[in-house]
């Protein structure tokens, strides 16, 4: 095949799950019943800690933002992929697909480090109690929140300015619901060996580095905590927890199972499939998560939802 210019390229091919037009029917309606509740549940988190001010914590502050993330992550590729289905159009335009790959990017970046810094908060509110106000205070968490997104958009900057720097082939069929990075540098006709290089340097640290931070803070505190003298101490804490390593596990469980595991590399179906766990399943599931394994959060959403209904 003949590489072509990529100023030239205007469109690309998204494959999806099937072109089976009844089973397509099925996916309109469960894509856009997932992004109903997706964006509505995250949606009632946000409007829950913003609106009782017993929530005003840092960890609450840390699980509002990630409820934002969770939305904007979202609508960045489940509209498009209702739309398409639609409309019974394939294509994306190939800046819309490079804004897919910016933001997906930026917001999986966003949540890593949003992880890592709720369990940093967790450590410090069971291991050093004391100093818990001190340390975490607005400004430190606000801190750690802008510089989180900073460093994400810069990463997302890069690997989008790298592939504006690659040429494409004839062939621009991506077997995936939306754009992702792997899949678009696979149709690159010119060397992708950079692109591949700067993946695995920035997974290696921004990926492993807020990892680790996480696996370090639970060591301790999961430490401390059998350490309490008493049951009630250790079931408080391990319910605070509770919650936020079940996120951990959910993001880091189906991201490592679809990059890692080669089932998925077999059939250009089975990685649709795996996108749709790693990007959208997750999305849905955590205010769940938060709503029925964090009892502050499930007060304050029975007040919320108790006001409402009085209006």
């Amino acid at each position: 095949m003949e590489p072509r210019n990529q100023t030239s390229v205007s469109k690309f091919l998204l494959l999806g799950l099937t072109e089976d037009p009844e089973l397509q029917l099925l996916l309109f309606s469960l894509f856009l019943a997932v992004y109903m509740v997706t964006v509505l549940g995250n949606l009632l988190i946000v409007l829950t800690v913003s609106s009782d001010s017993y929530l005003h914590t840092p960890m609450h502050f840390f699980v509002s933002n990630l409820s934002i993330t969770d939305i904007c992550l979202s609508t960045t590729t489940i509209p498009k992929t209702l739309v398409n289905i639609k409309m019974q159009n394939q294509s994306i335009t190939y800046t819309g697909c490079l804004n897919q790959i910016f933001f997906v990017q930026v917001f999986c970046g966003f949540e890593n480090f949003l992880l890592a810094a709720m369990a940093y908060d967790r450590y410090v509110a069971i291991c050093h109690p004391l100093r818990y106000t001190v340390i975490m205070n607005p400004c430190f968490c606000s801190l750690l929140v802008l510089l989180s997104l900073f460093i994400s958009m810069v990463d997302a900057l890069l690997h989008s300015l790298m592939v504006l720097q690659l040429s494409f082939c004839t062939d621009l069929e991506i077997p995936q619901f939306s754009c992702e990075l792997p899949q678009v540098l696979k149709l690159a006709c010119s060397s992708t060996l950079i692109n591949n290089i700067l993946i695995y340097f920035v997974a290696c640290i921004l990926g492993d580095v807020p990892l680790s931070g996480i696996i370090f803070s639970y060591t301790r505190t999961i430490s401390s905590v059998l350490r309490m003298p008493t049951a009630d101490g250790k079931h408080k804490a391990f319910s605070t927890c509770g919650s936020h390593l079940s996120v951990v596990s959910l993001f880091y469980g189906t991201s490592i199972g679809v990059y890692l595991s080669p089932v998925f590399a077999l059939s250009p179906k089975k990685t649709a499939v795996a996108s749709v766990m790693y990007i959208v399943i997750p999305q849905m599931m955590k205010p769940f998560i938060y709503s029925l394994r964090n009892r502050d959060i499930k007060v304050s959403l029975r007040k919320l939802i108790g006001r409402m209904c009085h209006l």
